[in-house]
């Protein structure tokens, strides 16, 4: 997944406030468990991706979040005892004894599956919208070379999956007989680590004839809050406020053992729906978001 820069009020905020607004969403995934919450975390993570043009780029994740939350709800079930409506006794298991699965720890897989979907997809949104290097240019102070270091490789990592993915396609376009066998993995990973390896050494020479490392660095120039870092900041901090606000009020309480207890009133409703407006609302003004 590789960051583009793109005309939308998300990629034009500051990564610093893009930061602190993605954080926001997974915070509120993170503190409450409430199923009707979670949805429509889902539905401004969902929302926010189409809004940033990164839609693509979710749709990968998702083609790795949903498998992983179908084995997380498969496993909870399996896994936890708890809860005291027993809706199937697959009797004696060996290492795992009797195995009784309850409706309680099936219903808490599936909002843990829900978590783990929209916290991935949080991920992939923060990857694919906020600038990774505006992030390092942020720490850069607390350590240069480190940080450094990590760019060069958030820039090699996509640089060597695609040289993998040309090699592949070029295995798979020689025939398979004809005294031309098909080459194996381990020659295309060959390739790719000695390509690699010649690309790291370009890199360097670049870099020393560049004067990066040194002992001094100029000082970074101050940039002025736009209506973008503002609007995404405001939303970040009112969704902070909604979770941490939800989850002391039990407005969003979710107790799934020893019995199944949801909180379904209209204030658990509000809260749901406040989330993707709150989230979304920022990406209505395109202005100054750049061509």
């Amino acid at each position: 997944m590789i960051y583009r820069r793109r005309p939308t009020p998300l990629h034009a905020t500051r990564a610093s406030v893009g930061i602190v607004w993605c954080a926001a969403l997974g915070l509120v995934v993170l503190v409450s468990d409430h199923p009707i919450v979670l949805v429509g975390a889902l539905a401004a993570v969902v929302g926010a991706g189409v809004a940033a043009g990164v839609g693509h780029e979710l749709r990968r994740a998702a083609r790795f979040a949903v498998p992983l939350a179908l084995l997380v709800a498969l496993i909870n079930p399996l896994a936890v005892r708890d809860g005291l409506t027993v809706i199937a006794r697959l009797g004696e298991v060996p290492v795992l004894g009797q195995l009784d699965i309850t409706l309680e720890a099936t219903a808490y897989g599936g909002v843990l599956a829900l978590r783990a979907v929209v916290i991935v997809l949080v991920g992939a949104l923060y990857t694919a919208a906020v600038d990774p290097d505006e992030v390092l240019r942020i720490f850069r102070r607390a350590g240069f070379r480190s940080a450094l270091t990590a760019a060069l490789a958030t820039r090699m990592v996509p640089v060597l999956t695609r040289d993998g993915a040309r090699l592949a396609d070029a295995q798979r376009c020689r025939p398979p007989g004809a005294g031309q066998p098909r080459a194996r993995r381990v020659a295309i990973v060959r390739a790719v680590a000695a390509g690699a390896l010649d690309r790291a050494v370009d890199v360097a020479a670049t870099l020393e004839v560049r004067g990066y490392g040194g002992a001094r660095r100029g000082a970074a120039a101050r940039r002025p809050w736009s209506r973008h870092d503002l609007a995404f900041a405001a939303s970040a901090v009112a969704l902070t406020a909604l979770a941490v606000i939800g989850a002391l009020t039990g407005a969003i309480a979710f107790d799934a053992y020893p019995a199944l207890k949801l909180e379904s009133g209209a204030a658990a409703w509000a809260v749901a729906a406040a989330i993707p407006m709150v989230a979304l609302l920022p990406f209505a003004d395109r202005r100054g978001v750049g061509g």
